[in-house]
């Protein structure tokens, strides 16, 4: 199979390594803005480099899109006209009529289509996600989540706010792992300024309450700014169990009591260090997808609920009450 990579900056170049290592990958093209990238990540991996996406077209067989935000959509609509299969990572647009054009487009296309929610790949939530299938679980009284970031975003990064450029991590997890939907949203959160940061990387917070489908309650934490360490979790409270996925050794919270566990280090610092294997796994499972092996795991549908849930997060917040998911049409 012949692959496409749009984009060589962080993930893209991840990505890249699990693409060159695959066995049903027989040649790897990457592309990106800045040209001087993709022939760093053609000279670290060994793949070839392309002028734009475009020149790719006719030449490759799927498209993975790592580019920045502002061309997941357009990337994907390419991908649609060609009729090729595309990975993309989250989200596919900030908005809904734009995502909505590339969800009806993908469907007409007829391509298989998978979004980057790598968290759908990770042992942990996975586990979870079978214990309440089978009932281990019972009924959920409620959900925590938790997502905290070692460091707010690099200088001059595009931060689309907390709700749709992290904690959408959580609201497609939630989904994922309950099988409910949220059908109600409040939402609170406060910009701080801190020193060490400087003014252009403000420390935002954000928290949640969602209601699902059946009344269970998930609360939802999320921080840029965790000094211990990235700190990704979450904690399912049931009739029959109560469980917790992310609490390891490497957990960046120190306990204050004695007999508490201490933390072991180093703690994970990026998403990268917390959800690598993730991340590994759901290229696997998309190269299946492209050749028709499995359905998607993540769909453009799928990442669509996500963003309804940031976007009407935003609303709460701003007008400062409870928002029901039939609002954001």
């Amino acid at each position: 199979m012949r692959v496409g990579l749009i984009g060589a900056g962080r993930i893209g170049v991840f990505h890249a390594g699990t693409l060159v290592d695959h066995s049903d990958v027989s040649e790897l093209v990457v592309t990106d803005p800045r040209s001087e990238r993709a022939e760093a990540v053609a000279n670290e991996v060994g793949c070839n480099v392309a002028a734009d996406a475009q020149s790719m077209i006719g030449k490759i067989d799927a498209m993975v899109i790592a580019a920045g935000t502002d061309a997941h959509a357009p990337m994907m609509h390419l991908a649609a006209e060609a009729g090729i299969p595309v990975f993309c990572e989250k989200p596919i647009a900030v908005d809904l009529p734009t995502t909505n054009a590339v969800v009806e487009h993908i469907a007409q296309a007829g391509i298989p289509a998978q979004i980057g929610f790598q968290r759908r790949f990770d042992a942990g939530y996975r586990k979870a996600k079978d214990l309440v299938d089978n009932g281990t679980l019972g009924h959920l009284y409620s959900v925590r989540t938790t997502t905290h970031d070692y460091e707010p975003p690099p200088p001059g990064y595009v931060d689309m706010g907390i709700f749709v450029d992290t904690q959408i991590h959580d609201f497609d997890i939630v989904r994922f792992v309950t099988g409910q939907e949220a059908v109600e949203v409040y939402a609170s959160g406060l910009m701080t300024t801190v020193a060490a940061f400087g003014d252009d990387r403000p420390v935002e917070t954000g928290v949640v309450i969602l209601s699902l489908t059946d009344g269970t309650q998930a609360l939802m934490s999320g921080i840029r700014h965790s000094p211990v360490g990235h700190d990704v979790r979450m904690e399912l409270f049931g009739t029959g169990d109560s469980v917790s996925v992310g609490l390891e050794p490497s957990l960046p919270l120190r306990s204050v009591e004695a007999a508490g566990v201490p933390v072991v280090e180093p703690t994970p610092k990026t998403f990268l260090d917390r959800f690598a294997p993730a991340y590994r796994v759901e290229i696997e499972r998309f190269l299946d997808v492209a050749q028709g092996k499995a359905t998607s795991p993540c769909t453009p549908e799928d990442a669509r609920e996500a963003l309804r849930i940031a976007i009407a997060s935003n609303v709460s917040r701003a007008e400062h009450r409870p928002v029901r998911l039939e609002e954001i049409k």
